[in-house]
């Protein structure tokens, strides 16, 4: 059932709507495996009937809403399945069909960003950056949750993970827009293409001196994130964080700079 929503054969299915009916109704099932695969199912709707997604695009963004919701997935199984198809869902929707649900699916996912399981980070990441499309019309909505990622995105970028520096390159790519500073928008575009390599000091520091440019309040804010990064399970991630600080605080004017509690920053265990 699910294989054969994955193909166009379904397009000349009068039965399209129950087989979505059946496959919502086996996410109550007690089998953790028949509710993981249910979710596949009505993602491969994107694959085999993706015109029809708008119709059943509030039935499908329900189920996988519940999919992540769900309380007994002590391994993430449903969340990883739910993240995977939503992305694949979100290409075939407009902005309306989505809104009500934005800020509940950003927050939901956002623990997912630092998940010790690289398949939960990766996923989680690009469906953040598919999200951040339906910020741009009302950019208040979404700007805070941009807000929030945006150093954990940067250091992922020297994640150990190949897919996930991949993932976050598409994200801040897709973010940028919503950053309101026009530097950041096309560092993000030229420098984060998928196929090419960066240095990442050269490239954190450009970040950090457009930030302190277009956002010079957030500076508290973005230097404790980066302090939680200290106690990172991940070397690169703790180096990686250490170095947004410095530049951070390079590029602050000296009335800002009186804001940087060094205590703070001189006491940040490793």
């Amino acid at each position: 059932l699910l294989q054969l929503l994955n193909h166009n054969v379904v397009n000349d299915l009068i039965l399209l709507e129950p087989l979505l009916d059946a496959l919502t109704a086996l996410e109550k099932d007690s089998s953790l495996l028949v509710r993981v695969l249910a979710l596949r199912g009505l993602g491969n709707v994107a694959s085999g009937s993706p015109e029809k997604i708008r119709r059943h695009g509030s039935q499908l963004l329900a189920s996988m809403v519940n999919g992540m919701d769900d309380k007994d997935d002590p391994n993430n199984l449903l969340a990883l399945e739910a993240m995977s198809s939503l992305s694949k869902i979100l290409h075939h929707l407009e902005e309306r069909d989505v809104q009500s649900m934005l800020l509940h699916i950003a927050i939901r996912i956002r623990p997912f960003f630092d998940s010790e399981h690289p398949d939960l980070r990766r996923s989680s990441i690009i469906l953040f950056g598919n999200l951040s499309r339906f910020s741009r019309s009302d950019s208040e909505v979404f700007s805070e949750q941009i807000l929030n990622g945006l150093v954990t995105l940067l250091l992922h970028l020297q994640d150990p993970e190949p897919g996930v520096v991949k993932a976050c390159k598409f994200a801040l790519r897709m973010c940028g827009p919503s950053l309101g500073c026009e530097e950041l928008r096309e560092m993000f575009g030229n420098h984060l293409r998928e196929e090419r390599g960066i240095h990442y000091g050269e490239f954190i520091n450009d970040v950090c001196k457009f930030l302190m440019r277009s956002h010079p309040t957030l500076l508290s804010r973005l230097i404790s994130t980066n302090l939680f990064y200290f106690k990172s399970p991940w070397r690169e991630l703790r180096a990686a964080a250490a170095m947004f600080i410095g530049f951070l605080v390079l590029h602050v004017d000296e009335e800002q700079g009186q804001q940087v509690d060094l205590d703070q920053l001189i006491s940040g265990e490793w």
